[in-house]
């Protein structure tokens, strides 16, 4: 039984390394040579880290745990056939999953507001902005992240909070904190409300204290030279901005004839299995998540994804009903870093909290870049949960 994988990103990754764990054939097909660790992105715009160090190599992994890699890019899906179509090659399955992520909502002129979870080589175009305007002496940055009002999963907001922290206190380093204005905007009165009520609180008294402008409550129509574009007519007039737009349905998998949502995720069942299919399977941000009001899409849970899967097809094949959910999986941990130190952010369906961790928080972040490489190659053990 062979199974392949698009996508070559956390969930599809984490994927392939569970199947041959359960002796499976996998080839897992990537655009890209490399996974972009979007986690710790965050520090290229003020060079905390190099784009080299984010960008691993797919090779390796492929080589260490035996599965194919195909470098090509997918142009169809042919459920009909078991076949996908890629540019240079069609490739035949018994099993698929699909690991392509989300794609993006696009705003009107959202080509002046670079994303740091957007394509790879935005977070070199907002370094390359920051350092213009540091090379200038002084400006108006802002940055912010929208919702999907079709689907609340699908947004992405800490590492927005997280690299204008970074911003303040890389200016503030340099000694130019006072020549700069920093804004944060987002259409939700309380930007961040998954995490918990406390948690927001905590995050509106550090905007106050680090003295960043808050742009709250007010739909965002667009960008332009001039600035953040707003539903009243006004503008928050800027030098600079970066924006984290809503997840929205991947351009692949609206061609494919498979059920989606209404925001055009794949809708799956319990088990990441694509509804009305009996061989493909769903995982990380393409696919539409069930659960909780406050549920969010994060590496953590499309891991998770990904070995029930492997677990699922190797059960499958061996005509076991034996079969692993991903609900129960279903939280919000994130480990929000300033530059300096960081904070624990964690929810559940029985607690929510966000615990200030200074420098050790900053560092746990770095150190789990070099983790998460370093267990994949098996190269130290898994720490369970991470």
């Amino acid at each position: 039984m062979k199974t392949v994988i698009i996508g070559g990103g956390i969930a599809g990754l984490e994927t392939a390394i569970y199947l041959r764990k359960y002796g499976q054939e996998v080839t897992l097909v990537s655009e890209r040579d490399y996974l972009y660790l979007y986690p710790t992105s965050i520090w290229i715009p003020t060079s905390g880290t190099r784009f080299e160090d984010v960008a691993l190599p797919l090779a390796p992994f492929a080589q260490k745990h035996g599965f194919e890699l195909v470098i090509d890019t997918v142009n169809a899906i042919d459920k009909a056939q078991n076949s996908i179509v890629c540019a240079t090659q069609t490739l035949s399955y018994d099993n698929l999953v699909i690991a392509v992520g989300a794609g993006k909502m696009k705003p009107k002129g959202i080509e002046h507001a670079p994303s740091i979870c957007g394509a790879a080589q935005e977070a070199l175009s907002i370094k390359e902005q920051l350092e213009a305007l540091i090379a200038k002496g002084s400006g108006v940055i802002s940055m912010g992240f929208g919702g999907n009002p079709n689907d609340t999963s699908a947004v992405r907001g800490g590492p927005a909070f997280e690299v204008i922290f970074n911003v303040h206190n890389h200016l503030k380093k340099l000694g130019l904190r006072d020549k700069f204005s920093l804004n944060f905007f987002a259409p939700m009165a309380r930007p961040g409300q998954k995490m918990g009520e406390k948690s927001v609180d905590m995050m509106i008294s550090i905007f106050k204290r680090l003295d960043i402008g808050m742009y709250f409550g007010k739909k965002i129509t667009g960008f332009s030279a001039e600035g953040v574009h707003f539903e009243d007519d006004s503008v928050l007039k800027s030098d600079m901005m970066m924006f984290i737009s809503a997840g929205a349905g991947h351009p692949l998998v609206k061609e494919a004839g498979l059920p989606l949502n209404e925001a055009g995720f794949v809708q799956i069942d319990p088990y990441c299995q694509v509804r009305g299919t009996t061989n493909i399977y769903a995982v990380g941000d393409v696919a539409a998540i069930e659960g909780v009001e406050w549920r969010a899409k994060q590496g953590h849970l499309a891991e998770a994804m990904g070995r029930a899967v492997a677990l699922n097809i190797s059960e499958k094949a061996k005509g076991s009903p034996k079969r692993e959910g991903y609900q129960e999986h279903m939280s919000i941990v994130c480990l929000m870093d300033d530059g300096r130190g960081g904070a624990l952010i964690y929810r559940s369906t029985k607690r929510s909290f966000m615990l200030p961790l200074p420098i050790l928080g900053h560092w746990a972040k770095k150190g789990w870049g070099w983790y998460y490489k370093n267990s994949k190659m098996n190269r130290i053990p898994r720490i369970p949960g991470m």
